[in-house]
């Protein structure tokens, strides 16, 4: 059985490697995958043409960012939506940009290079710390439109990259994610990845891939080196997921993949002091359950919360989750806006 589950992994491995091209479609209106997923969710986090988020391109360096983007000129903050690497921005306006703009808040959900819309001139070129610098500039851009406080939600490993921008950029009013992964811990490496009783092997093997000129451009799906299958508890919702090349069906080079397993933040965690943080953990995370989580959050010394979604998966679609997602997102933009 085990043997059997590698050898289709790496079949699906070939056959996205020759898909592994940035996507065909320019705007989400026209993409069928995320009208597929919404169906999964409660009636009212569906989107309409009636409330469907505006779709613009930002230039970055020679990156085209696609962003989903809900104006508010008279909202009093801003949030950030970024997606890990299984998701992409339209996924995330689906269960927190709409609510929230619906609350009044100005949401902006980035298509970050090789995932998502976003256009980029190579995926092998591609590096974590390429997505840590282009949201720091993105924040740095929307600070300089206007004085209005800027917030950051991050799903997945989204959740730590927004620490890893706040660690270099003062222009941050408060953090919410799900979940924060620091992937400097061996357990959490082993944890998040797929097949992990091989890691030891894996990991090497990563980092001398890396270092390959021939190798390390070689795009290797998410699912086979994560687990993907844990994205969601739906089902249906995962297949979905699964076979969009621009969220959970994705590849990403051993070079990214080896960037963004052995990032160095700029200083310890202990030494973070730039706001408040949030996290927003779902109750049946069953890829990055909450232990995952807490080492992150005893390190800091900025006051932080835990909420917990109930009954909700890694990427919540369930009515109960998203709820306290929003309630609990809401409530902590609000009491930060006070002090």
């Amino acid at each position: 059985m085990f043997l059997k589950r590698i050898l289709l992994s790496f079949l699906v491995f070939f056959q996205t490697w020759v898909s592994a091209t940035p996507p065909k479609e320019k705007f989400y209106k026209n993409q069928d995958a995320w009208k597929k997923l919404q169906q999964h969710l409660p009636q009212t986090y569906q989107l309409n043409e009636a409330n469907q988020p505006q779709e613009y391109f930002w230039q970055w360096r020679k990156n085209n960012i696609h962003v989903d983007y809900y104006p508010q000129p008279n909202a009093p903050a801003k949030v950030i939506l970024l997606h890990g690497v299984g998701t992409n921005g339209r996924q995330l306006s689906l269960i927190l940009g709409h609510p929230l703009a619906q609350a009044g808040y100005e949401t902006m959900a980035l298509d970050l290079p090789g995932y998502g819309l976003t256009q980029y001139p190579s995926k092998s070129a591609i590096r974590y710390e390429d997505w840590i610098q282009l949201v720091s500039d993105f924040v740095d851009a929307e600070s300089q439109k206007d004085q209005r406080p800027i917030f950051l939600y991050g799903l997945s490993a989204g959740g730590m990259l927004t620490m890893h921008v706040a660690m270099q950029n003062k222009n941050i009013k408060g953090i919410i994610g799900m979940t924060f992964l620091d992937q400097q811990r061996l357990a959490v490496k082993k944890g998040t990845m797929r097949f992990s009783a091989l890691s030891p092997l894996l990991l090497l093997g990563m980092k001398m891939g890396a270092m390959t000129p021939v190798v390390k451009s070689i795009p290797l799906p998410m699912s086979l080196v994560s687990k993907m299958y844990a994205l969601t508890n739906d089902q249906q919702a995962l297949k979905i997921m699964l076979n969009d090349t621009t969220s959970a069906g994705n590849a990403m080079s051993i070079k990214f993949l080896n960037s963004y397993m052995n990032y160095q933040p700029k200083y310890d965690l202990s030494s973070f002091t730039q706001c408040p943080v949030l996290l927003t953990q779902p109750a049946e995370d069953h890829w990055t359950p909450l232990a995952f989580s807490q080492p992150v959050l005893e390190r800091l010394n900025v006051p932080y919360q835990v909420v917990m979604l109930p009954k909700g998966g890694h990427y919540p679609v369930e009515a109960q989750a998203l709820e306290q997602l929003k309630t609990s997102s809401i409530a902590f933009i609000q009491q930060r806006l006070k002090n």
